[in-house]
């Protein structure tokens, strides 16, 4: 029995796939055939004469009994002596079996076997019915990415949800820590969190907006656990009770801040004969120098002369008065002050008058709080 075999003397891109066998056998003709009732036997079909466009992609229809093969233009068709059998192809071109060149057997033998063999598509494509490569959506099939997947023609793209990064397989995510980026992130402390990253602040204060600590009033919100005789005054970070009634004898109130010593008794005579209670806040290793804190003399008298000088509560050295008129002098942080801490500052005025001969002093007590943070 003569076997027509086809060697294809051009190299393939792809590798062989898996060989698939089909065996068919009938009673009447099998595709590819039409019966002859004039000769009462099957007669092959000339697909390359009546398919229109029967291969794509430049390939070449070539006819053989029962069907037909697309082919390169380039490919050589080699007549086989069917006797001598044929050797599996080691390399080079690629041998397929094909149906015998005698006339096909009448309608009730069995037809021969046909043998097809087949290449694998390039991956990320298998064949579809028609035996065309189409691409396969790995999304939909097998859906390899962590997160997000984008099916691309032959491949595939996976990408990460916001606040990940893919990982150097290319598929899986991982987590992208914020906080390690900048220590700005955040005013106070950074928190990285799966996918995001938080600020935090510290007691005493609350978060404003997504990275500002602002201070948070204790003595406006009634969280404060001052007594009905003192007052609360805040500070940055938190808040601190002092008496209603600073004056101590022989000093008698007469303001909400304001002490006085009567005139009229000989203790005072040597003493101020004020005393104004002032409290203020500044935040922790503020930048110098720094304007704090101005006095100012509330009357003002003829031929008189006012001198300002730091009493008491200077002792480090932080701060320095500045005279800058005759009736005002501003008060100057030197140094770097670090909290939380407390500093009593006694700020003195001296009038002088020049023709009554007469000489009086008044005094501040500036009560200044450090925060112990630098906001």
């Amino acid at each position: 029995m003569l076997r027509t075999c086809l060697f294809l003397s051009v190299v393939l891109y792809c590798v062989l796939s898996q060989e698939i066998e089909e065996t068919i056998t009938f009673t009447q003709c099998t595709d590819g055939y039409e019966f002859d009732p004039a000769r009462q036997q099957c007669r092959d079909i000339d697909e390359c004469a009546i398919v229109t466009d029967a291969c794509k992609g430049g390939m070449k229809c070539v006819n053989h009994y029962g069907g037909y093969l697309c082919l390169p233009k380039t490919a050589q068709i080699t007549i086989n002596n069917g006797d001598e059998p044929s050797q599996p192809a080691q390399s080079g071109p690629v041998v397929l079996p094909v149906v015998p060149t005698r006339p096909p057997p009448p309608p009730t033998r069995r037809l021969p076997q046909v043998v097809f063999r087949r290449t694998h598509c390039n991956t990320g494509f298998a064949p579809d019915e028609q035996n065309y490569c189409r691409d396969i959506n790995e999304c939909e099939v097998s859906n390899p990415c962590q997160h997000q997947c984008y099916n691309l023609l032959g491949s595939f793209m996976c990408q990460c949800d916001q606040g990940y990064e893919l990982n150097r397989d290319r598929v899986t995510c991982q987590d992208i820590d914020e906080c390690s980026f900048s220590n700005y992130m955040c005013q106070y402390q950074c928190v990285n969190e799966p996918g995001r990253y938080s600020c935090v602040c510290p007691d005493g204060y609350q978060l404003q907006g997504t990275r500002i600590c602002q201070d948070i009033n204790e003595c406006e919100t009634g969280t404060d656990n001052c007594r009905e005789d003192e007052m609360c005054w805040n500070y940055y970070g938190g808040f601190r009770c002092y008496p209603r009634n600073p004056c101590h004898e022989p000093y008698i109130r007469t303001s909400e801040n304001r002490c006085v010593c009567p005139s009229g008794s000989p203790v005072c005579r040597a003493l101020p004969h004020s005393i104004v209670y002032k409290y203020m806040s500044i935040p922790s290793d503020r930048s110098i120098p720094a304007d704090v804190f101005q006095i100012q003399a509330t009357n003002i008298y003829a031929n008189t002369i006012n001198t300002f000088r730091i009493k008491s509560g200077n002792e480090g050295g932080e701060f320095f008065l500045r005279q800058s008129s005759n009736v005002s002098a501003m008060l100057v942080l030197t140094k770097p002050v670090s909290g939380p801490r407390e500093y009593i500052v006694d700020l003195e005025m001296i009038t002088v008058n020049t023709v009554l001969n007469y000489r009086s002093s008044s005094l501040l007590r500036l009560t200044i709080i450090v925060g112990p943070y630098p906001f």
